[in-house]
């Protein structure tokens, strides 16, 4: 369903502009993205046609965004809240789920962008992050059987954020 998975696409990057991992110039495009497979609003035109020049977009963004998200019962999260790092962590874990990152990219992505402040359930993933950061020290970056343990842990952790208990990846 491609305006399903635009509209999914428009979520995921208004999460991840809220917390700074993503730009304003990616949530624009998502709002292209949804005009283009016939999700069709009157804010999200104006969101769309936001100037994705560097400078005022992000002010133009608060402005537009919170409607533009609920006009298609999508959740607006505000800047550097905890359910918005929250969602970005769940977004992020189902990635690694779907093999489209690697463990080690989930860990630094949580170190960089959740921090221990943005919410305490990035805690897992931070201190896996450091380990991964302590087994390169030690064997100067070297694949060790300790890198695959902690990949094991991060799938581990990634599974219990989104909820899955089968154990499974799908």
């Amino acid at each position: 369903m491609p305006g399903h998975d635009a509209l999914a696409r428009l979520q995921g990057a208004a999460v991840f502009w809220s917390i700074g991992s993503g730009s304003a110039a990616q949530v624009i495009e998502a709002a292209c993205d949804c005009l283009t497979a016939g999700m069709d609003s009157p804010t999200l035109r104006i969101l769309a046609g936001i100037s994705p020049v560097k400078g005022n977009e992000s002010d133009e963004l608060r402005r537009w965004l919170d409607v533009a998200l609920a006009e298609h019962s999508l959740t607006y999260h505000q800047e550097g809240s905890h359910e918005g790092a929250e969602e970005a962590l769940r977004i992020m874990a189902r990635r690694l789920l779907a093999e489209t990152i690697a463990p080690r990219d989930l860990t630094s992505w949580a170190y960089s962008f959740i921090t221990y402040e943005g919410t305490p359930r990035a805690a897992e993933l931070i201190a896996l992050d450091n380990a991964y950061e302590y087994v390169d020290a030690v064997h100067d970056g070297n694949l060790y059987t300790a890198s695959v343990d902690i990949d094991a842990d991060v799938i581990a952790e990634a599974r219990r954020l989104v909820g899955d208990t089968t154990g499974e990846n799908s």
